[in-house]
């Protein structure tokens, strides 16, 4: 019958989608560490958790997160290869603020139309975030909905699992104090935050395209806009490592909220961030599209990470190791706070 329906033609093609799926375990292979065992199946990851590392008293640690707008931008470009390294980056961050390693990682894309080399371009970005994370890519999901994604639109989420000793986790409120000193560890750009504001000065109001050199930036739109966000885990599994617990506070992931939020997230009730905005250059990338946009400063620190993209708050006598640590990383760092007692919050100075 010409009127016969079927999967294909509702907008599925399962052909196609196998053609996909069958590049994947090659993928998956390149992050491989201790604890993976082999998914009978397929239908689940499997995760020896003995085979971690030496723990007493391990507790699992896991995150979960999207890349947000900026996927439009990836689209517009049409280039899809570090989206997947934000996706990773925005997981694993998170979990390192309390002191985890990053153990495995799942990922989730649904499109509108089935594209074999796009999911492969995806999980390729994934891969190459999950072997700088030094977390197994453990499996993951490819959803096709036509109808609820037009044909080019798609969609990202993951998932990260790590762990921690008991004893051992990065928990500000009861290990941050008075005195403390706070380090800043450069992010790569923008990271993954603040992209529908970024789209509508850049895109809208200043009628720029991916395909524009920049000038003060010395690249394109489209690059500038999609380097992707920084993995801090290598640097972080490191400070655990080499820093006196008794000497770590906390760690905060500079995201959504930027500097103001997030930090005040991780300090005790009667403690203060001040925090020294000249204590940094501010990268030209947020200038550039602080003029663009006309954003006011307040705005922009608090949408932003400004240049700061993790902080570690310390005692003062751990300091110099915490920067040595980070620079051997290749990772630009200043002193740029302390806490103090007073009303919880965080007071941003010189900005």
């Amino acid at each position: 019958m010409s009127d016969e329906l079927s999967y294909k033609s509702s907008g599925v093609d399962l052909d196609l989608y196998q053609q996909a799926m069958q590049r994947i375990p090659g993928l998956l292979a390149k992050t491989r560490r201790p604890g993976v065992m082999e998914m009978p199946g397929g239908f689940g990851g499997l995760f020896r958790l003995a085979e971690a590392g030496n723990y007493e008293d391990p507790v699992l640690v896991s995150g979960s997160d999207g890349v947000g707008t900026k996927i439009r931008v990836a689209i517009h470009a049409q280039k899809f290869d570090t989206v997947g390294i934000d996706l990773v980056a925005m997981c694993s961050n998170d979990i390192a603020c309390l002191g985890a390693r990053p153990l495995f990682f799942l990922d989730y894309v649904a499109m509108g139309k089935d594209n074999p080399e796009l999911v492969v371009q995806l999980v390729e970005g994934v891969t190459a975030g999950c072997v700088q994370a030094e977390a197994a890519l453990l499996g993951g999901e490819t959803a096709i909905m036509p109808d609820m994604y037009a044909d080019g639109d798609l969609d990202m989420a993951g998932f990260c699992v790590g762990v921690v000793e008991r004893t051992k986790i990065l928990d500000g409120p009861e290990n941050i104090q008075s005195g403390d000193a706070i380090v800043g560890l450069a992010s790569s750009g923008f990271h993954s935050n603040g992209f529908s504001l970024i789209r509508k000065a850049v895109f809208e109001r200043a009628g720029l395209t991916v395909d524009d050199n920049v000038e003060e930036l010395g690249r394109t739109v489209g690059d500038a806009l999609l380097t992707p966000t920084r993995i801090y885990n290598g640097f972080v599994n490191q400070l655990v490592d080499a820093v006196p617990y008794d000497q770590l506070g906390s760690i905060a992931h500079i995201t959504g909220g930027g500097l103001p939020e997030n930090v005040e997230r991780i300090l005790p009730p009667a403690c203060v961030a001040k925090i020294d905005c000249s204590a940094w250059q501010t990268p030209a990338l947020f200038n550039w599209v602080q003029a663009l946009g006309n954003v006011a400063t307040d705005e922009m620190y608090r949408v932003f990470n400004m240049g700061i993209g993790l902080t570690v708050v310390a005692r003062p006598e751990a300091v110099s190791a915490i920067q040595q640590l980070a620079t051997d990383a290749g990772i630009e760092n200043w002193i740029i706070g302390e806490v103090a007692d007073g009303d919880h919050g965080v007071e941003l100075s010189g900005c």
